[in-house]
């Protein structure tokens, strides 16, 4: 009985919903469902793949040489890696690996690494100045300052190991003024860590 029920479960006439036909005669018999262990080991199969494999790297827009090309930040003050999506004048998405190794972490916090707040304001506002550091801003090296930021939150603590995606957006610029406001988030896994509105003051390096 019992491997007459099993073979029931494993092989059985689809059910009338179905829109095939179940009409049964010598010419065309009924229809039957089978399965096979194969469709979970294909279901499976990414599963396989080693974990270090997974997933891919960001891809390198502008590398860490390129970045310093344009920003005057220089160690322990430069808190940009890599710009992974980036349109000059617009916006630009850009990464901060955080490591054991930064030179905050032995003072914040000793026991509890933890990345500050300030710092993560920071690094926005060099994204932003990769932003707009550009001839078609008319953005300046020699003169270009963070002048103040509003709505300023943290949601998250980012610790060591983590990765920090930064994206900034101009959202107003008065070139007449030299005035560009910004709007700036910082992510981890997907999950908003801080964000907040910035306003530049841009110069010119040449005297008008």
């Amino acid at each position: 009985m019992a491997s007459t029920a099993l073979s029931h479960s494993l092989s059985s006439p689809i059910n009338s919903h179905s829109s095939l036909s179940l009409s049964s005669s010598p010419s065309n018999p009924p229809s039957f469902v089978t399965y096979s262990s194969s469709d979970a080991s294909a279901s499976n199969s990414v599963d396989e793949l080693p974990i270090e494999k997974r997933y891919p790297a960001f891809p390198t827009v502008m590398d860490i040489n390129q970045i310093r090309d344009i920003l005057p930040h220089r160690f322990p003050f430069l808190l940009v890696d890599r710009v992974v999506e980036y349109t000059p004048g617009v916006s630009a998405v850009a990464i901060k690996n955080v490591t054991i190794n930064d030179n905050f972490f032995p003072g914040h916090f000793p026991e509890r690494p933890i990345m500050p707040g300030v710092l993560m304001v920071e690094a926005l506002a060099q994204v932003g100045g990769l932003v707009m550091l550009q001839p078609e801003v008319g953005g300046s090296r020699d003169n270009f300052f963070f002048a103040g930021i509003d709505k300023v939150r943290f949601r998250k603590p980012v610790i060591a190991g983590d990765t920090l995606v930064m994206r900034m957006t101009l959202v107003k610029l008065q070139k007449r003024f030299g005035i560009a406001k910004m709007e700036g988030k910082a992510f981890v896994g997907g999950e908003v860590v801080c964000e907040g509105e910035f306003l530049m003051a841009m110069g010119s390096s040449s005297s008008e």
